[in-house]
């Protein structure tokens, strides 16, 4: 099972990546970062990283303003 945001759970599938995850999840927003366990990862690597099992996924929905 892998935990997102601390709040929603997905089960695992071997080989899930970090594109997969946010597909399934539906997020859209164009610029969001993303950690497993702590650490970022680029965003370039999303579709080939993949997540393990128990991961603590955090996404991050970038905004700007004043």
């Amino acid at each position: 099972m892998i935990t997102i945001n601390q709040r929603d759970e997905l089960p695992w599938q071997a080989g899930m990546t970090v594109q997969e995850i946010l597909d399934t999840m539906s997020y859209t927003f164009p610029r969001v970062i993303v950690s497993i366990d702590g650490v970022v990862v680029p965003h370039d690597k999303y579709a080939v990283t993949p997540v393990p099992d128990d991961a603590d996924v955090r996404v991050i929905h970038l905004m700007a303003g004043g």
